[in-house]
């Protein structure tokens, strides 16, 4: 989708939170690749080159704005699952929880159609 019809302030926000939440997820997805013992504590280290390439994959369609729709579920998805893995090893989930709130109103930011979408229904 486009930002055409977002104000600049909209635009700058939306952009601004992006860039922040892209550079979170790349700096996850390099300690995945870098220090491979943190999630063999939690039995995945065994699937960390995959976790980690679809985090990087997933932040960079969050990013551009014709396909941030399609990075927002994916990025829900991703921190649904990283909130289970905390739930169920005892981990606290406030990380997680805030940056899946951060992903949903970034993408309401630079998607206000979505608001109108789940309104009226």
């Amino acid at each position: 989708m486009e930002t055409k019809g977002l104000s600049k302030t909209r635009k700058i926000t939306g952009w601004v939170i992006a860039s922040l939440l892209l550079a979170l997820y790349l700096f996850s997805a390099s300690g995945k690749f870098m220090k491979p013992e943190e999630l063999s504590g939690i039995g995945l280290a065994d699937w960390r080159v995959i976790i980690a390439v679809g985090e990087i994959v997933s932040a960079f369609l969050f990013f551009f704005p014709k396909t941030n729709i399609f990075g927002t579920l994916l990025l829900s998805a991703y921190m649904g699952g990283a909130i289970i893995i905390h739930m169920t090893h005892g981990i606290s989930i406030m990380m997680p929880a805030i940056v899946l709130i951060l992903v949903w109103a970034n993408g309401f930011i630079r998607n206000p159609e979505l608001l109108t979408k789940f309104s009226t229904q």
